[in-house]
């Protein structure tokens, strides 16, 4: 492995530090690696995985205000690219507006989630609550050859270049952009179109906006999706003819937002509902559907059959999970992150276009999230789903099962003792010809090994375990949200001779 240094960021986390999300698996780094050749420590790189894996995560620098929130942390992209059987490794910091200014003032100037927006510095501020952080540090997709990363509760979409992870600035659409609101996390790519479909939200009417752009990078649609009141989506799913939005009964209390608090609350006796809107319709055309009452963090895909929209997803069977008394200080506080606490199961409605009417119906009983699909399905009929499994009572993927919603079947991989996983991504092997032709790929951290590993699976056979595993310069924190860019997507990918000439080396 050829490894360089590129960057540091100072830190001003203290060395007694004992928050278990800035700690242990979820210790952040201050140093950006370039590294070629990955070291191969078992089996082999298959030649025919061509692309790059992106992984998003926070990855804090300074002391909270006061509590810190894991989703408080600065956006840190990781990358793994594949080429002619070898491999390469980048990680960079997004370089965003707020990151800059905290390391200018060195230490924390906006108030984080579980902090009262007063505490902040800083008049100004990004986020549906406001006088936030937008540490862009959520998601990441890629729209035309270039990466995108989002901050889950609103704010800008930063630029990054997918090959060296590189910020680019900030994505205008040609002047465009809803600043004022910004875009959520988990805006849908349909690779057939080259539409990226996104929304947004906040506390002001009509608290929810939907908007298209098209594979030239122009917004050609955005209309508002009019709420009851403030709410908390945080992703959407959309079909070859429609976007499927939701306004979920877990949101801030009312008569605690007219006071400035900002305390998410379930409200069982009110239904899910989903509006589904035509891909460029009008707010008059949006129809709702009333499910039963849950919360949905995440989406896998949606697809038309007849008269009905398919939804999957996962449904939590306790979005606001009481303190049991339960585990340490630290588990009890940090319980609605535990995906076994939210009780996640992956989960399925019928949306019935010509009766207005939901059937709904769980697909597995295990406790998954996080799932994720051949993006060549997207907005179709898919078989296969890739999730998560989680640590118990712990933010921690701590293995990977593979839903066959067809059959029911599923088929699972331990990550082993002290090792925890990323979101894994599905790519589609080169000539792929069915939806799991290919290979998944994670990023994991071996507490063990005091190391770091990109892992790849054959889809097909998950239960097998690896196919290849290569080494990391260092032990990266623990982290969610990622997605693949095929070869073929990616901007001088095919015009050099080697993965290092197209990423400019």
């Amino acid at each position: 492995m050829d490894v360089e240094v590129v960057g540091r960021l100072l830190s001003t986390l203290p060395a007694d530090d004992d928050h278990p999300y800035r700690t242990g698996p979820w210790r952040p780094q201050t140093t950006e690696w370039k590294a070629d050749d990955l070291t191969v420590v078992e089996g082999e790189i298959p030649t025919d995985l061509d692309g790059v894996y992106l992984r998003n995560t926070e990855n804090p620098v300074h002391p909270s205000m006061k509590n810190y929130h894991p989703f408080d942390g600065d956006g840190m992209i990781h990358v793994v690219g594949f080429r002619d059987g070898k491999a390469f490794y980048r990680n960079r910091f997004i370089r965003t507006d707020g990151l800059a200014a905290e390391q200018e003032a060195g230490r924390a100037l906006w108030a984080g989630l579980a902090e009262p927006p007063a505490l902040s510095l800083r008049e100004h501020g990004w986020g549906a609550r406001g006088r936030m952080k937008d540490a862009s540090s959520t998601d990441v997709t890629v729209h035309r050859g270039t990466a995108l990363t989002s901050f889950y509760q609103c704010g800008d979409l930063y630029r990054v270049d997918p090959m060296s992870a590189a910020t680019m600035g900030k994505e205008t659409w040609n002047g465009r952009f809803p600043f004022e609101w910004g875009v959520s996390a988990h805006p849908k790519v349909d690779d057939r179109t080259g539409e990226m479909l996104f929304f947004n939200y906040g506390k002001e009417a009509p608290y929810l906006h939907y908007g298209v752009v098209d594979a030239r990078n122009e917004l050609v649609h955005y209309v508002d999706v009019p709420l009851p009141g403030p709410r908390l989506p945080h992703d959407m799913a959309f079909t070859e003819n429609f976007a499927i939005l939701n306004d979920c009964p877990l949101f801030w209390e009312p008569d605690l937002l007219a006071k400035g608090v900002h305390v998410a609350r379930f409200h069982p006796e009110l239904p899910t509902r989903f509006a589904v809107i035509p891909r460029r319709g009008q707010s008059s055309e949006i129809r709702w559907f009333e499910a039963e009452s849950t919360f949905v963090l995440h989406f896998v895909n949606a697809y038309e059959d007849g008269d009905e929209i398919v939804l999957d997803g996962f449904f939590q069977g306790d979005p606001e999970p009481a303190d049991n008394g339960m585990g340490d200080k630290w588990q009890r506080a940090f319980r609605f992150l535990a995906l076994d606490r939210m009780q996640a199961r992956l989960h399925r409605w019928r949306l019935n276009l010509a009766t207005g009417l939901v059937k709904e119906e769980p697909l597995s009983e295990s406790i998954t999230e996080f799932g994720m699909i051949n993006g060549a399905y997207a907005g179709t009929k898919h078989r296969y789903t890739y999730a998560a499994s989680g640590k118990p009572h712990w933010f921690l993927f701590d293995g990977l099962v593979k839903h066959d919603v067809l059959t029911g079947s599923e088929e699972r991989y331990s990550f082993g003792d002290g090792v925890y996983g990323s979101e894994t991504a599905m790519a589609p092997r080169v000539g792929s010809t069915g939806e799991d032709d290919g290979y998944l790929v994670t990023l994991t951290t071996d507490m063990g090994a005091d190391a770091s590993y990109a892992v790849v699976f054959d889809a097909a056979r998950v239960g097998d375990g690896p196919v290849c595993k290569l080494r990391l310069p260092e032990r990266i924190s623990s982290g969610t949200h990622s997605t693949w860019a095929p070869g073929s997507e990616l901007r001088r990918w095919q015009t050099t001779d080697t993965a290092a000439d197209a990423v400019g080396l």
